[in-house]
């Protein structure tokens, strides 16, 4: 277990450094949309190669930043009835879904994704669009992001083994605690809200009477 644990923290680090470093691509995205946009107002002009250069860097920034999410846990989960279950309970849950259905769809997307790139690349595909960009490099992310979402999922099966043996600790414990974290700031909050409207309504009364 312990020479599976290196093949995950190398993993996870191979995954942050690719998601920090792919991420500011959408910053890019960003100045090509607004400097295209201003040359179509001010010039009447545009180029599709700039349009479907936006798209590409946001395919980019989404699939290979998807398995950067994972290793976060910042991925789609049904929090409210999550953090209702024990620690043990939802380290097993993470494990049956990763190994029933996020490596499963991994295997299937790259099954036909591949052809799908290799298909484009030998005919050197082409946008539909005057002046448009490549398409065979764009269809090829899709078969990158699920590969590197395929090995983080390997990583997070390694780690949900390890904490459930008690080799690791458990981080939905620290999702528990911000997520308690949370409930408490909001108990205050109204507590606040309701104080301050009983202080409104006391000189009303006093009024009256």
């Amino acid at each position: 277990m312990q020479a599976l644990l290196k093949v995950s923290r190398a993993i996870d680090a191979f995954t942050a450094f690719v998601g920090r470093w792919v991420a500011w691509l959408i910053v890019l995205a960003v100045i090509i949309s607004a400097g295209n946009a201003v040359i179509r107002k001010v010039f009447d002009s545009s180029s599709n190669a700039y349009l479907e250069l936006q798209w590409v860097l946001f395919g980019i920034v989404f699939l290979l930043c998807s398995p950067w999410t994972l290793l976060q846990g910042e991925h789609i989960k049904i929090d409210i009835i999550n953090h209702m279950l024990p620690l043990r309970t939802r380290s097993r849950i993470d494990m049956f879904g990763h190994l029933l259905f996020l490596v499963p769809m991994c295997i299937v997307m790259l099954y036909t994704s591949i052809p799908f790139f290799l298909v484009s690349f030998h005919q050197r595909e082409q946008s539909f669009s005057a002046g448009g960009l490549p398409q065979w490099p764009a269809k090829s992310l899709i078969m990158i992001g699920f590969a590197l979402l395929l090995v983080q999922a390997v990583s997070e099966i390694i780690k949900r083994a390890a904490i459930m043996k008690g080799l690791l600790p458990d981080p939905n414990a620290h999702a528990l605690s911000a997520h308690e974290i949370a409930e408490l700031e909001a108990l205050k909050i109204a507590q606040a809200i309701a104080t301050e409207d009983s202080e409104r309504i006391a000189p009303i009364h006093n009024v009256r009477s």
